[in-house]
């Protein structure tokens, strides 16, 4: 596993990072979420990135369970804010009264007394951000976030946030969580270009498109298992043309000695804005296949090939 500084500060995270969307503490029992957790720390993941909302809390309390059998001091807990925990017009937001509130939460649930990487879920744009950047940078000072981060921020939002933060002489953020594939270049628009100029990184999230880069679906044939699936009627992804665009890039894969995941995932790792993937797994072996994207390379020329592909 290789690592790499996150944004411009000198917290280290793996390229790849292991996410509870979906599975931990639903999709998969507690038991068998605190099993996977290891088995990825053994592996050589240190980033763990949830969210308050996902398994309506369980997969903070699964990831929290793991940490009981870590070493805590070797971890990176990352977790997010912002969707509705509770009843009522206070129960979700980024107001500082539901960031503190939430964040004792997710403290509670995780089992530590603070999180290294606390992000802000997506923009709320009936709280001022000053007043969103005054209360996390007050959890900073408290030490009960060491670092700050957001999620699906535009470049623009990115940039107001960071101005406030200036402005009030606090915290700004050293990461951004955006989705970032083949299929989904956005960032690269405006957020990745802000982020090299403001020394932020990326830790990047549905690196495979909803599991359609896992080269698994075929034309033709409905998904029956797995997150694609579990998605039925969400995904933008769920179609013939993206299984066969999948298709061709699996077919570029093999002539690398790869499978499609793990060409989807280095060619994400390839961008210099990108620090992290955030990739999802049910069981060990899933897990290993993509965990051998962290020893594989792409040329530059490889890049522009597998872009090609799907253009």
């Amino acid at each position: 596993m290789q690592y790499r500084n996150l944004g411009n500060s000198g917290l280290k995270v793996s390229e790849i990072a292991l996410g509870g969307w979906l599975n931990f503490g639903g999709f998969i029992d507690m038991d068998a979420s605190a099993r996977l957790i290891h088995h990825a720390f053994a592996a050589g993941i240190n980033l763990f990135d949830m969210a308050d909302m996902y398994a309506e809390g369980r997969a903070e309390l699964a990831l929290g369970r793991a940490l009981q059998e870590l070493p805590r001091d070797q971890v990176v807990v990352a977790t997010k804010c912002r969707a509705r925990m509770w009843p009522g017009p206070l129960g979700e937001g980024l107001s500082r009264h539901h960031i503190i509130r939430a964040c004792e939460a997710s403290l509670k649930r995780l089992g530590t007394d603070y999180i290294d990487l606390y992000q802000v879920h997506w923009p709320d744009g009936e709280t001022p951000i000053a007043e969103t950047m005054a209360a996390l940078d007050h959890l900073v000072r408290q030490g009960k976030v060491l670092y700050l981060g957001c999620s699906n921020f535009s470049g623009k939002e990115l940039g107001a946030a960071h101005k406030a933060a200036k402005n009030a002489g606090g915290s700004r953020f050293i990461s951004s969580q955006p989705q970032y594939n083949l299929f989904h270049r956005a960032p690269e628009d405006d957020l990745f270009p802000l982020c090299l100029k403001e020394g932020v990184g990326n830790i990047v999230y549905s690196p495979l498109a909803h599991g359609v880069l896992s080269g698994k679906y075929i034309p033709g044939e409905q998904p029956v298992k797995g997150r694609l699936a579990q998605r039925e009627g969400e995904s933008r992804y769920n179609s013939d043309e993206y299984f066969g665009k999948a298709a061709a890039v699996a077919e570029l894969a093999n002539s690398y000695n790869m499978t499609c995941a793990q060409l989807a995932l280095r060619w994400c790792l390839a961008h210099k804005s990108v620090t992290s993937v955030i990739i999802g797994a049910t069981n060990h072996e899933q897990l290993d296949e993509n965990l051998r994207a962290g020893n594989l390379s792409l040329t530059p020329p490889q890049v522009k090939a597998v872009a090609a592909v799907v253009a």
